[in-house]
């Protein structure tokens, strides 16, 4: 058709754009781009809290909600998930400033209220969306729908492995978390080449991954790879399938795993007063399974593993369900108490941990839900999503910590003052980690795409 279009000019220039390398995907011969300035932090671990957790009930405490209680909103309220919006709601938590910063926090974490000069809280944070899947893939990629790579699998990507024998990028689970709503999409390599995606761990079963265990000899799996290896060598050097390479390298990893992965699970090397500080022996199973992640989690960064992804448990609370369980539409109290309850020793112990072990410095850790919760009721005591203004924080090298960036109104409905995006989140992120996010690219159907899209700007105020 294009030949026989203006006289064949048509089918010139379709020559010429295929001819061009820039508008296929990555080589084959490709490495991962590296830094592009000397970084504060080597790896990440991301404390994801799916549901929405309430700022106004944790991060961002308003002493006008116990004030105004039980009042109309004072100002128009936009459509909420279920519309069953009730008048203004105090926090059934108390608030206090923490720390030598002063910063004022509720008593909703407890433990990791100790740690609040080494936090620096995002409290203007928005999201585009207001629906679970929608916005668990927004704050993982920066899209609000599947088949972009994941936080993770950029940071993987750009950074390369410090570990031939494990992933780059590890999502934990324990007990009976599951992966947010939109599934495990939200962890995807998306159209980065495949050994970029995340790879699932089951922190306390009897396999971390499914047939980890050898079933048959070394020697025996180690032909049968080698006759693989060879077979997809072939098609490579004929077709110059980039997913291919990504394949032959997953297989390989596949294969070292084997004696990496039950280690690295197998706590036993580890002293009593560990378990103790991270509530691995709680008689709350699911704190003490949160914890276990989060021991597991230092383990992985100690191994040089770049990104790990940590999974809430549920309680069935308020709404709150496995994939979301912090999405408490009723029961606030007692939902997000056994939430907080679930995480609060465990994220806290980490922190001690890391900077006692020298590791604080070269690690971040972020904190974040795909949004927050209303300053007003949803029934009775219940808040509903609140894309509008909402709290993340990070904490580890480079950061400034014991600072509140950016503010919500005085209800915590709307984000007033530096207003931020997970953009602003993971360009700050990526800044830390020595990347330029706006060069951080990779081309995919004629586009460069990156995990900030079109858009971001770094947080400068809170580095250190």
């Amino acid at each position: 058709m294009l030949q026989k279009c203006s006289l064949g000019f048509g089918s010139l220039a379709l020559a010429g754009l295929l001819s061009d390398k820039a508008y296929g995907a990555l080589g084959t011969d490709a490495k991962p781009p590296g830094p592009h300035f000397p970084a504060k932090a080597k790896h990440v671990i991301f404390c994801y809290m799916s549901g929405g957790v309430s700022h106004v009930d944790s991060f961002d405490p308003k002493p006008e909600l116990a004030k105004r209680q039980g009042q109309p909103m004072p100002v128009p309220v936009k459509p909420t998930m279920f519309n069953n919006n009730g008048n203004i709601m105090a926090s059934p938590w108390e608030s206090k400033p923490y720390g030598q910063s002063g910063l004022a926090l509720t008593n909703l974490f407890p433990r990791l209220a100790e740690h609040v000069d080494s936090l620096a809280v995002i409290r203007s944070m928005t999201s585009k969306v207001n629906e679970h899947a929608q916005g668990n893939y927004f704050a993982h990629t920066g899209f609000s729908f599947m088949g972009h790579p994941s936080a993770g699998a950029w940071m993987s990507y750009g950074l390369g492995a410090a570990n031939k024998d494990l992933p780059g990028f590890i999502v934990l689970q324990s007990g009976d978390a599951v992966p947010p709503h939109g599934g495990v999409g939200v962890y995807s390599n998306g159209y980065l080449p495949g050994q970029y995606q995340a790879s699932i761990l089951k922190a306390d079963g009897n396999e971390a991954l499914p047939n980890i265990k050898p079933r048959e000899s070394d020697a025996l799996q180690r032909q049968r790879l080698d006759f693989i290896k060879g077979m997809d060598d072939r098609f490579l050097r004929e077709a110059a399938e980039p997913q291919v390479e990504a394949a032959i390298k997953n297989y390989e990893t596949a294969y070292r795993m084997q004696t990496t992965v039950p280690e690295l699970c197998d706590l036993r090397g580890e002293s009593d007063a560990t378990k103790e500080l991270y509530g691995i022996n709680d008689p709350e199973p699911k704190k003490a399974a949160y914890g276990r992640q989060c021991l597991v989690a230092r383990r992985l960064i100690e191994r040089g593993v770049r990104f790990v992804e940590l999974s809430c448990l549920t309680y069935n609370i308020g709404a709150g369900n496995a994939p979301n369980p912090w999405d408490q539409h009723g029961k606030i109290k007692e939902g997000h108490g056994a939430m907080a309850n679930q995480v609060d020793q465990g994220i806290a112990a980490l922190i001690t941990d890391l900077k006692a072990r020298g590791l604080f410095e070269e690690t971040l850790i972020l904190f974040s839900g795909e949004f927050g919760r209303t300053p007003f009721s949803q029934g009775s005591d219940g808040r509903d999503h609140n894309p509008y203004g909402f709290s993340s924080w990070i904490a580890g090298g480079g950061v400034r910590g014991g600072i509140a960036y950016g503010a919500t109104d005085d209800l915590g409905y709307y984000a007033v003052e530096n207003v931020a995006t997970f953009y602003d989140f993971y360009a700050t992120v990526l800044h830390l980690l020595g990347f330029d996010h706006e060069k951080l690219t990779y081309r995919f159907g004629g586009r460069d795409f990156r995990l900030t899209d079109v858009h971001g700007k770094v947080i400068k105020e809170i580095l250190a």
